[in-house]
């Protein structure tokens, strides 16, 4: 507990500091304080991070590569069929005739 409080708050003085460093001299914005930039970094977590640890985007990745190995080539085929339909091409490219 104590480790995450000191990470918190090494992580505020960075954001702190890299705030009022960067935003007053870019855009005009005020400088902000210690509790702001803690507030602004756990805003930012909660908003882009999430409180699930690290990538979290693997874990649907997995549940999706394990549908399609579980999908019969006839369902296979009617998902990209599916996938044409709202993204274009899906999937290898089928050669187009010629003339």
């Amino acid at each position: 507990m104590l480790f995450v409080a000191l990470v918190a708050a090494v992580l505020s003085l960075v954001v702190m500091g890299l705030w009022n460093w960067l935003m007053p001299r870019l855009f005009g914005l005020h400088p902000i304080g210690f509790w702001q930039a803690l507030g602004l970094l756990l805003l930012s977590k909660i908003l882009f991070g999430g409180f699930r640890g690290r990538r979290p985007h693997m874990q649907w990745r997995g549940r999706i590569i394990e549908r399609w190995a579980q999908m019969s080539p006839e369902e296979r085929e009617k998902f990209r069929e599916g996938m044409r339909g709202r993204c274009g091409v899906f999937g290898p490219r089928m050669a187009e005739p010629k003339g």
